[in-house]
């Protein structure tokens, strides 16, 4: 490692890589609660028009795609408020009209579908000071409200419904969430690749499910995971002279194997409050409700009770008994 440091262009790499697996875990976490995996994967097409557009007005390719995958975001957010993607036929000729896009200016550009590559599958080893200064700035953005907005951007996901009687401007957070994971997609071409980005964004957070149960005990949990594959996958590309992008993310994906028995483990603990009747879909199980009347606990990320995704909303698990958060009160079924 310490051979690793000794070169300039590698203590970049290993900084970017570091920027990179810290955001895309943090934004990924609630990506995947709301149940949107594959948004990075469809945002890095989007993000493909940016560099095209880019490379065709010969500007710097991180900024341009930026702006660009944000307004992609945004427009994919407004899509699905609205309605207006039946079927996501719409999201699909976006996601994919942005690839086609990308390809198609890069090539009026002069440059190419050869230029591409590096930023579908990665080019850790060319950050450049510059890229490390603008990654640096964005992973800022994108982790002080992560991280500082956590409870708000939790109820946000878990139940809209709940989150809007209590106040929270759903339209806006939900905006927050899809633009930074367009930042996040747009940031980590230059480590994983735009391909595999959603790998990253993934991952590591079904990872530290496995691990721990709570949200911010996940949510720090799926961070640490996603900063140790990529630095060791940047790290170990050096010395195994192979695409760090590709061992990244099959690092992540033998850290989810090697979690798989801890995960058991845990789902065996809390089976007695978890458990339903065999034969019953837990998604779409209708059980009798039962208003708890004065509840005495806030139930909310980090409050210390295990929950499970129920339908569209989140059950929280006290006293034996599943708490569902219903307008001002709480229900137990």
């Amino acid at each position: 490692m310490i051979e690793v440091l000794a070169f300039p262009f590698m203590q970049r790499a290993l900084l970017a890589a570091l920027l990179t697996g810290l955001m895309a875990p943090a934004v990924g976490t609630y990506i995947v609660q709301r149940r949107l995996s594959l948004l990075g994967d469809g945002l890095g097409h989007v993000a493909i028009a940016g560099v095209g557009l880019a490379l065709i007005t010969g500007q710097a390719p991180i900024p341009v795609a930026v702006v660009v995958c944000v307004a992609g975001a945004v427009l994919v957010e407004t899509l699905r408020e609205f309605g207006k993607a039946s079927g996501d036929v719409g999201l699909a000729i976006l996601f994919y009209g942005g690839l086609a896009a990308g390809v198609l200016m890069s090539g009026i550009a002069g440059s190419g579908a050869a230029a591409l590559s590096g930023y579908l599958f990665g080019s850790l080893t060319t950050v450049t000071r510059s890229d490390l200064i603008m990654v640096g700035v964005l992973a800022v953005v994108v982790l002080v409200p992560a991280i500082g907005l956590a409870p708000q951007l939790f109820a946000v996901c878990t139940d809209e419904d709940f989150a809007r009687v209590q106040g929270l401007q759903v339209r806006s957070y939900n905006i927050m969430i899809v633009a930074l994971a367009a930042i996040t997609v747009t940031l980590a071409m230059r480590t994983v690749g735009l391909l595999l980005v959603s790998a990253l964004m993934v991952i590591p957070v079904a990872a530290a499910s496995n691990l721990v149960r709570g949200f911010y005990a996940a949510l720090g949990c799926a961070m640490v995971v996603g900063v140790l594959v990529s630095v060791g996958g940047a790290a170990g590309a050096y010395y195994a002279d192979t695409a760090p992008g590709a061992l990244i993310v099959v690092l992540a994906i033998l850290v989810f194997v090697l979690t798989l028995p801890a995960s058991a483990l845990l789902r065996r603990r809390h089976q007695a409050a978890l458990e339903l009747p065999e034969s019953v879909d837990d998604d779409n199980v209708v059980l009798p409700h039962v208003d708890t009347g004065v509840h005495p606990h806030q139930h909310g990320p980090g409050c210390g009770h295990p929950y499970v995704q129920h339908g569209d909303h989140t059950d929280f698990i006290h006293e034996g008994h599943r708490h569902a958060q219903h307008a001002d009160h709480y229900d137990e079924h």
